[in-house]
């Protein structure tokens, strides 16, 4: 048994369709991999009541209760492995976690943190990237599901997807496209990764 464990800061989009998929498809059957838990480092992150809503157990570890990164990560990886219960290590699913982590909390989930990112990375990495494409002209934009390493947005490119850049576009009108896309190939990158035993 491999849990999965969903980080969240706010609607919870993502976490949303990777609930649903697993539902659908029955991954705790299948891969056995059910959603434990989603953890928002903020209470008032509207995901949280979705997730209770599907049954699924929520956790709020807030930053602002700790003096620095590496104790908030600490608690972090304290209430996701608490979560997760026995088995197997969990995966740990970023879907809009608005927080930079630690290079020692990456490192205690090595190949079991994976993130998606709103750009075709290795372009624009960090914040504002539908605003940063848009004023360097691009003619496509997209979305990318990568492995999170100890440098922003640099890990293992799993899964992207295409956008075209249209003339009426402004950065909203892009993200709300570029975030429907998201919602495939988050799911479907996961997928791929217990099916193959996350190798």
């Amino acid at each position: 048994m491999q849990s999965i464990v969903i980080l969240i800061s706010g609607s919870g989009s993502n976490m949303s369709a990777l609930v649903r998929a697993s539902q659908e498809e029955d991954w705790a059957t299948r891969y056995g991999a059910p959603v434990a838990a989603v953890i928002s480092n903020r209470a008032d992150a509207a995901g949280l009541a979705w997730a209770k809503q599907q049954g699924i157990a929520t956790q709020v570890i807030s930053h602002q209760d700790f003096p620095d990164r590496a104790q908030f990560d600490a608690a972090l990886a304290q209430a996701i492995a608490s979560c997760a219960g026995a088995g197997k290590p969990p995966l740990v699913l970023l879907a809009g976690f608005m927080r930079i982590l630690t290079p020692g909390f990456v490192q205690s989930h090595a190949g079991r943190l994976i993130n998606i990112h709103p750009s075709l990375l290795p372009a624009f990495t960090g914040l504002h990237t539908h605003a940063r494409a848009l004023a360097a002209g691009c003619k496509f934009a997209g979305a990318t599901v990568h492995r999170v390493t100890e440098v922003l947005d640099e890990g293992a490119i799993l899964e992207q997807s295409v956008v075209p850049v249209l003339p009426e576009d402004d950065a909203p009108r892009l993200a709300a496209r570029v975030l429907a896309t998201e919602h495939i190939i988050y799911p479907r990158a996961v997928r791929k990764l217990l099916a193959a035993g996350l190798s």
